[in-house]
């Protein structure tokens, strides 16, 4: 597995590691193939006596979301038929939803695009305060395209889903509390033992129980149709000039976008 994502055991809890720090775990190929390494060696702990999964982030962020560098190299006929990379990455978060334990992401910094896609096909989120969450993806000209959408309406409802979605922007944490985005929020120096807390909480639980309690749960919202539309969309997207200004301009920082080159 890469050295990009760390997974190790320690008695009952299953800990994932995004191991980038220095662009702050910003999401590319490989680090999304060694996610789905690792949740298949938890699948396989669970097994063996693993109660909990802990996916967190090294140093300071949680994932600043996409590498952008990974857009520009995408060639011309991936841009024209996206599916297959689409459901690939849409497959890997699916397992992550499926894991027959349950999955807290532990939120810091930073939990953005695609970061935040990944902390919601996780169970539950724990939310360090200062956190900055949000989809930024309609300001790239495209849109949440591996399960954000689709989970995202699950949570909160297709009204606020929208809002998040449409404009691009963060949300403050105590909002995200409101809206159930995220279980709980806590100072810094409190993260570590209020994430112990609530593993402590999942551990008092029957494991059998609890991992069909989470199928359970999940099959009552399935939301395969969601995933396809995400997909579709997607597609569209990625060939239009809207795609191709924002994430240059991402780059240079050379905003504001000229949307269309008008």
């Amino acid at each position: 597995m890469s050295d990009l994502i760390l997974a190790r055991r320690s008695e009952q809890v299953f800990e994932i590691t995004l191991n980038r720090p220095s662009e702050r775990n910003a999401i590319n190929d490989e680090m999304m193939m060694a996610i789905s390494q690792a949740f298949d060696l938890a699948e396989r702990e669970f097994n063996d006596g693993a109660r909990v999964v802990l996916v967190r982030g090294a140093g300071r962020a949680f994932s600043s979301g996409i590498d952008l560098d990974q857009f520009l190299a995408l060639d011309e006929g991936l841009r024209a038929n996206l599916f297959p990379h689409t459901g690939r990455y849409q497959a890997i978060f699916n397992k992550i939803e499926r894991c027959s334990l349950p999955v807290i992401c532990v939120l810091q910094g930073y939990c953005l695009g695609m970061a935040l896609e990944l902390a919601l096909a996780c169970d539950f989120r724990i939310a360090a305060e200062r956190t900055k969450l949000g989809l930024p993806e309609a300001r790239l000209g495209i849109i949440p395209d591996v399960g954000g959408a689709v989970r995202l309406v699950k949570l909160v409802g297709p009204s606020r889903a929208k809002d998040l979605i449409m404009t691009g922007r963060n949300i403050d944490l105590s909002q995200a509390l409101e809206w159930g985005l995220v279980n709980a929020v806590l100072p810094k120096a409190d993260l570590d033992q209020g994430v112990a807390d609530f593993v402590e909480a999942l551990s008092a639980s029957a494991p059998l129980a609890v991992s069909y309690a989470k199928r359970v749960v999940n099959d009552i919202a399935e939301n395969t149709r969601g995933l396809q539309i995400e997909a579709w969309a997607q597609a569209q997207l990625f060939r239009t000039a809207d795609f191709r200004n924002a994430i240059q301009a991402m780059i240079d920082k050379s905003y504001p976008i000229d949307w269309e080159g008008k």
